[in-house]
């Protein structure tokens, strides 16, 4: 499930871009003048930034950082901003949204990319998830053992402890992709859509707003459209990474948003929850935030900006101001 941009005014230098990026499809409206050269620029930004910050990748910086065994390794700008955007996350929900989870994820089977991958039914699934609960933090917050050293251009943290970008690495790719794009004034309407992290901007995107569906998790038909001005909307759910286990015990399904207390997949009694709010980045650390912390919980997670929840019978309850923005 996730958001999905279709623009509800096309403008005639608008131009329409969809392309593989961090094991995902993501896509790119720009309007304005030289659209076709800022899509192709911002495209070449956002592959550059899966090579360098991809745990996939054994070439690419995280992983060399991950592999290192120095307790200060020198970074990059990028991959230092990237640090710090999990550490945020982190800090934001107590740790529910953690990044050293990574040993965890590949015990679960996401040692590899699913780009390609058929997703399993989010229904069978359900039915043989375990008993549903809230997802807890880990008491000893491992996450606060990393630092960021600007002055020496390092991160710091215990040998061995490894981090993941993928809680915050597609909305913060879509804000410094619409951060490049609202540079130029020229940029009359954009969408950034980092597989269903989604940044809107452009001087005319407030009189000429996005339409953005909302997918269901198993219908085929959407469940809403919000008529968006700007800003950020992102959806975390289990349905778009899916997959059975392997082994000797009798298969079972696993999905990649784990409870930092058992490093195992999460099962809340929510399949999806988006979220609303001026940056990606914070639209996807809520949204996830929301699915964790299940029915009792998710609502404050939605409720500065908005949002939406799907249950795991496919009821959805609507939060916030987002009610206000639904199309007609």
């Amino acid at each position: 499930m996730s958001p999905t941009a279709i623009p509800q005014i096309r403008l005639a230098a608008e131009h329409d871009a969809t392309f593989h990026c961090m094991g995902c499809t993501f896509r790119l409206l720009v309007g304005g003048a030289d659209a076709t050269a800022a899509a192709a620029t911002v495209r070449a930004q956002l592959e550059d930034f899966d090579a360098r910050l991809s745990r996939f990748r054994p070439d690419s910086e995280l992983s060399r950082l991950n592999a290192d065994p120095r307790s200060v390794v020198p970074a990059s700008p990028l991959l230092r901003a990237t640090v710090r955007a999990a550490l945020w996350a982190a800090q934001q929900t107590g740790g529910l949204v953690d990044p050293t989870l990574v040993g965890a994820l590949e015990r679960a089977g996401y040692a590899r990319s699913l780009m390609g991958a058929t997703a399993e039914p989010v229904a069978a699934a359900l039915h043989s998830a375990p008993s549903r609960r809230p997802a807890r933090p880990r008491p000893q917050a491992p996450w606060r053992a990393v630092a960021i050293d600007d002055d020496a251009g390092a991160i710091v943290r215990p040998p061995g402890l490894r981090l993941d970008s993928g809680g915050v690495g597609k909305g913060l790719a879509a804000d410094l992709a619409a951060q490049w794009l609202a540079r130029d004034g020229r940029r009359h309407r954009f969408a950034v859509d980092a597989a269903g992290d989604l940044r809107l901007g452009g001087t005319r995107t407030a009189a000429r707003p996005y339409t953005i569906e909302i997918a269901h998790p198993w219908e085929p038909q959407p469940i809403a459209a919000l008529c968006l001005r700007g800003g950020a909307i992102a959806t975390s759910g289990i349905g778009s990474r899916l997959w059975r286990t392997t082994g000797p015990a009798p298969a079972r399904f696993a999905h990649h948003l784990l409870d930092p207390s058992s490093g195992e997949p999460a099962w809340t009694g929510i399949v999806a929850a988006t979220a609303l709010a001026p940056s990606a980045l914070e639209a996807e650390v809520r949204a996830k935030a929301a699915l964790l912390s299940g029915p009792l919980g998710a609502r404050r997670w939605l409720a500065a900006y908005g949002g939406l929840l799907v249950l795991d019978d496919g009821a959805t309850e609507w939060v916030g101001a987002a009610t206000a923005l639904r199309a007609a």
